[in-house]
């Protein structure tokens, strides 16, 4: 069968990239972002960001930052072309192994962020702890340092999740 309508394709590409648009921006793309790379996925063969401009009627130097990030993440590659001049870009191919990459590398950083920040305020107040003589004081205190342990711990496991989810590390015994 034949699709003659030009309008049901143009619509129906349209409607394909902002439905994996959603899912991209759950790993943490801008929307924009996210409908630049499926663009990208979408097309046939490298793009320049003239062309990607006009295919999102965004400004070149959009396209140029957005493409940046992208890049930055591993999701794209630029690529060479015999001959052509200007900048080429497309997707990466594999979308299971660079999505889950990308995202665990940021929660992993994250939570390891938040684990040397935690610390920090664990041993501060740690070393703190001796100059309270109120009782009141202490057992709050003392609390507080047993919570910020409980959330160390916490961002610990995230980290741990996270790797053992990253595809690109052997799974663990």
């Amino acid at each position: 069968m034949v699709v003659k309508d030009h309008h049901f394709l143009e619509d129906m590409h349209t409607k394909v990239t902002h439905e994996f648009s959603k899912t991209l921006e759950m790993f943490g793309l801008t929307p924009a972002d996210a409908r630049l790379f499926v663009t990208l996925y979408l097309h046939q063969g490298p793009m320049t960001l003239d062309e990607m401009s006009k295919a999102l009627g965004k400004s070149k130097t959009s396209m140029s930052t957005g493409v940046r990030g992208l890049l930055d993440q591993g999701l794209v590659e630029r690529v060479w072309k015999k001959g052509f001049r200007k900048d080429l870009y497309q997707a990466n191919e594999n979308l299971y192994r660079n999505f889950m990459s990308s995202y665990i590398k940021k929660w992993q950083s994250a939570a390891n962020g938040q684990i040397n920040r935690l610390e920090s305020m664990e041993g501060e107040l740690k070393d703190r702890i001796k100059e309270f003589v109120n009782q009141e004081e202490m057992q709050q205190a003392d609390q507080l340092y047993r919570r910020l342990g409980d959330m160390v711990r916490f961002h610990e496991w995230i980290a741990g999740a996270f790797k053992e989810l990253d595809p690109n590390e052997p799974p663990s015994d």
